[in-house]
């Protein structure tokens, strides 16, 4: 797996890596991550493509579900430790 690109972000560390002619774009948040997995042959931009799919609304859904994440892993921690 080889680093094709790393974006800057306010909200979180997205880093697109290529693998067995796959693009995989990483998000992490803290402790958090989101992994999406698309062909290079469905982008025929190439990496320009996959900048463009990491749109304002892509990102915007997938700060409010770190945010889900972090409320969901917390219920489950304080059940844990009760």
């Amino acid at each position: 797996m080889r680093v094709v690109a790393e974006l800057p972000h306010p909200d979180c560390k997205i880093t697109i890596f290529s693998m067995n002619q796959k693009y995989i774009i990483k998000l992490e948040k803290g402790s958090f991550e989101q992994i999406y997995k698309l062909a290079e042959l469905d982008i025929p931009e190439g990496t320009n493509g996959v900048f463009q799919i990491l749109d304002e609304d892509f990102m915007k859904t997938a700060a409010e579900r770190f945010d889900q994440m972090r409320a969901d892993f917390h219920a489950a921690f304080k059940r844990y430790d009760s």
